[in-house]
């Protein structure tokens, strides 16, 4: 081999990475799953992230806690913690009815009228019947 195809044959060992490197790097921004440049991007989480979450009313948290309670023991034991939450939370007072009839309604959902009605207690009145009556007579 000749002087000078040893030459071009180093010139191009060096040479050729670097232009594979740079046309691999030129065709995937081009490419159009490459999305819109960082700067943008950046901008448009960063506003996302300021958005705050609503903080929710204790009786809405309440409603869910205890209808989580009803699925997963029965609703007598939501009643009953009800009933506690209540008086540990006289502002809560206001919406025990509601909330009892919500866990009615759940409780006809899950185990159908004639047995919901059997965990009827005094909580906030009759309304957790009044629940159980009326998603009895919706369904």
């Amino acid at each position: 081999m000749t002087h000078s195809a040893r030459r071009i044959g180093r010139s191009l060992a060096l040479v050729l990475p670097v232009v594979l490197v740079l046309s691999g790097t030129l065709a995937v921004t081009s490419v159009p799953w490459a999305g819109p440049s960082g700067p943008q991007l950046l901008s448009a989480s960063s506003q996302d992230v300021s958005v705050r979450a609503k903080p929710r009313a204790p009786q809405d948290v309440l409603r869910e806690r205890l209808l989580t309670e009803l699925q997963e023991k029965n609703p007598g034991a939501a009643l009953t913690r009800l009933q506690s939450e209540v008086e540990a939370r006289p502002s809560l007072a206001r919406h025990c009815m509601s909330i009892a009839r919500a866990l009615g309604r759940a409780a006809v959902d899950r185990l159908g009228p004639t047995r919901a009605q059997t965990y009827s207690k005094p909580v906030c009145d009759t309304s957790f019947a009044a629940g159980v009556a009326k998603q009895a007579q919706g369904s």
